[in-house]
């Protein structure tokens, strides 16, 4: 039989209620997420002269000891688990550590131990169990249907996850992977006919653990009527053709910017004719022979 099995066979006929002596308080049972903290927690419920409070993990053979919290030296963290187990609430009447990053090798059950004077000890146990949750993920596909979409949100753990989606009518199947892990796959068809886009949920969690919600939008779907013409399904004949007008607006423009373009060339080949015609005139008037002046004095010497 596995540990896990002994944990859950034990709490269910009450093992580690109040265990060994009604004076100490323990949480029977605590889940943790792969990779995630846990929390143990014991408490003396009546007043006693604590001189320390120690902290064991139960092994096959005996015990191991993670912490003590003494009354006079504080607290410590014995080697090997210091950076991965530290005191929450280090007290001499309420005691609480905290186990960072849980692996596998950390599952199994804890035992506090609250050394008094002159009664002794009073003990408490606490079982640590581990699951593991991937997902929730969550899926819109189309359906053989334009107007309808498929929904499906799966997660996988162990033990057997319970996935919902926040839309009614859904079914649920779920298969046994060959490592032993459990995925559980929900879907529902949905219409989405809608005026507005509107958003479905899914809801992940194992047992008593922590709640995992995703959410995705699923868009409207637009249909065209008979003619063609692309107005919205459910709305009046007011909205026009987005397609007809965008190429309406692209041939303006190629015509605006044509004209344009063909007003500007006129106007450059218009100013470079003026200076061109001058500078041939000028060029006329300079190669013309002049005629020399005749002295009328020299003429007659």
């Amino acid at each position: 039989m596995s540990q896990r099995a002994v944990i859950h066979l034990l709490c269910a006929f009450g093992f580690f209620h109040k265990v060994q002596t009604s004076l100490v308080q323990c949480q029977n049972l605590v889940l943790a997420a792969l990779g995630d903290n846990a929390y143990l927690s014991c408490r003396l419920m009546e007043s006693k002269d604590v001189m320390q409070v120690t902290w064991q993990k139960i092994i096959p053979g005996g015990t191991t000891d993670l912490a003590s919290y003494n009354k006079h030296f504080g607290q410590k963290v014995n080697t090997g688990f210091q950076g991965r187990v530290e005191f929450k609430s280090a007290g001499l009447q309420n005691s609480s550590i905290v186990i960072r990053n849980v692996t596998h090798q950390d599952e199994g059950c804890y035992r506090c131990l609250f050394n008094t004077y002159p009664d002794g000890a009073f003990t408490g146990r606490s079982c640590l169990q581990l699951y593991e949750l991937h997902g929730p993920f969550l899926h819109v596909t189309e359906s053989h249907s334009a107007e309808d979409v498929v929904v499906s949100c799966s997660a996988t753990g162990p033990p057997v996850p319970t996935v919902t989606l926040t839309v009614p009518h859904h079914n649920s199947t779920s298969v046994t992977n060959t490592n032993g892990t459990v995925t559980v796959t929900t879907t529902a068809v949905l219409s989405r006919l809608h005026d507005n886009s509107h958003r479905v949920g899914c809801a992940a969690r194992v047992l008593s653990g922590r709640q995992i919600d995703v959410y995705e939008m699923i868009p409207e779907v637009r249909l065209s009527p008979p003619d063609g013409f692309g107005v919205k399904s459910g709305s009046d004949n007011s909205d026009v053709n987005v397609p007809l007008i965008t190429g309406l607006v692209c041939v303006v423009v190629v015509v605006v910017v044509v004209a344009a373009v063909i007003a500007f060339c006129l106007k450059r080949k218009h100013q470079n004719s003026g200076p061109q015609r001058d500078l041939e005139e000028n060029k006329r008037d300079t190669n013309e022979p002049r005629t020399p002046l005749t002295n009328p004095e020299v003429r007659q010497r």
